[in-house]
């Protein structure tokens, strides 16, 4: 029977109540605080440009076991379509439904109250248990779980294993674990032809064409076959513009944006490369920017992986599926300091999406397994 009166879901709720929209975090930072305060966790708020950011550690020693989620949400579109006020956190049958309910205010409460409930219990614990939040997460991602990184990594401290509670649950509650992300490499391109009549072809260079001609060598044999762990690297156009203003006219110029999802086949440097000599290869005249929204990562299997996927089993009876699929998320930013990563969290089919929901009966469920992983890795000092 569902309980809608667990604290985890009315601090859930309360979290949900304040309408963090990137990259504001509305005071969620300071109720995460107000329920670890009375269990001496050491506090560090970290302000970055508009970036509220926050650090907290119970424990000084090694191993460093890390939670890791953010404030900010993504707006919520169309009022119109939500069947409550989006922010307003009520409940409908056995659901939570608000924007930030899966993504990840139900995870945030779950790990904040996993933590409470883990020194309580073990006041003496091995290593240290910490909470790393930020308010730049849906955004540009600048100021945020980057610059703590950087933070932590300047002063000597590191993590040892993190768990990132993004939603990665697809149609059950611990039905996959997420052990590693795809790169995500952002071309922006300018295609420069030759303007001129369309009744006159030859004394034009139509950048469109040049463009058809880019993607067809691009698609025409499959960029890689993935490996053991990750899928093939995969392409996309996402926007293309090019008008000389007139029916008759073939246009001069051409700019694009175009994205690849990356495996640990490639680095940045050798897929812009690879794609820069396409387009030489077929004499084509254009610049191309590259932003790299993260390197791809991998996790191991290992203690933690095993860890989480034995308190999953205690909690659900499932036994997880460790994958790399799905999109970027701060775990890119975390990584790359040698920092073992899982992310786990709710089910992922609403996320950003209007009437984003999560089961209600699975928030104190999550906390029961961040516990239960966090007794497995942090065992009791003697």
């Amino acid at each position: 029977m569902t309980n809608t009166d667990d604290p985890i879901l009315k601090f859930t709720q309360e979290l949900i109540r304040r309408p963090s929209i990137t990259p504001k975090d509305e005071g969620c930072q300071r109720l995460i605080c107000d329920i670890l305060d009375p269990l001496d966790f050491q506090v560090e708020h970290l302000r970055f440009g508009e970036v509220d950011n926050l650090w907290v550690r119970h424990g000084n020693g090694h191993p460093v076991l890390c939670f890791a989620g953010h404030t900010d949400v993504v707006p919520p579109g169309s009022l119109d379509e939500w069947i409550s006020d989006p922010f307003a956190a009520e409940l409908h049958d056995d659901r939570l439904v608000a924007r930030g309910a899966a993504d990840m205010k139900s995870g945030l409460a779950a790990m904040v109250f996993a933590c409470r409930r883990f020194v309580e219990n073990y006041p003496n614990h091995n290593g240290s248990i910490a909470l790393l939040i930020t308010s730049d997460e849906e955004g540009e991602a600048r100021d945020g779980t980057y610059r703590v990184m950087e933070t932590l990594s300047n002063r000597k401290e590191t993590i040892d294993w993190c768990i990132v509670g993004e939603p990665s649950s697809s149609k059950k509650l611990g039905d996959t674990v997420r052990i590693g992300r795809r790169g995500s490499l952002t071309g922006l391109m300018t295609l420069r032809g030759v303007q001129g009549h369309v009744a006159y072809p030859t004394e034009a260079r139509n950048p469109i064409h040049d463009l058809a001609n880019l993607v067809h060598e691009i698609n025409k044999k499959p960029i890689d076959n993935g490996t053991e762990h990750f899928p093939p690297t995969s392409f996309q156009m996402v926007n293309v513009h090019s008008d000389a203003g007139a029916p008759n006219v073939v246009p001069g110029e051409l700019k694009c944006r175009f994205n690849f999802r990356y495996s640990t086949k490639w680095t940045q440097e050798s897929l812009s490369s690879h794609i820069e000599n396409l387009a030489l290869g077929l004499g084509i005249d254009c610049d191309i920017t590259w932003r790299n929204a993260g390197n791809p990562f991998f996790t191991q299997e290992g203690k933690l992986s095993n860890a989480l996927s034995a308190a999953i089993n205690e909690h659900t009876g499932i036994n997880p599926e460790l994958s790399t699929s799905g999109g970027t998320s701060d775990g890119r930013f975390i990584a790359p300091h040698g920092v073992d990563i899982v992310e786990f969290g709710p089910l992922n089919k609403t996320i950003h999406k209007v009437n984003e929901e999560v089961l209600i009966d699975d928030i104190p469920k999550l906390a029961d397994i961040y516990y239960r992983t966090a007794e497995l890795l942090l065992e009791k000092k003697p």
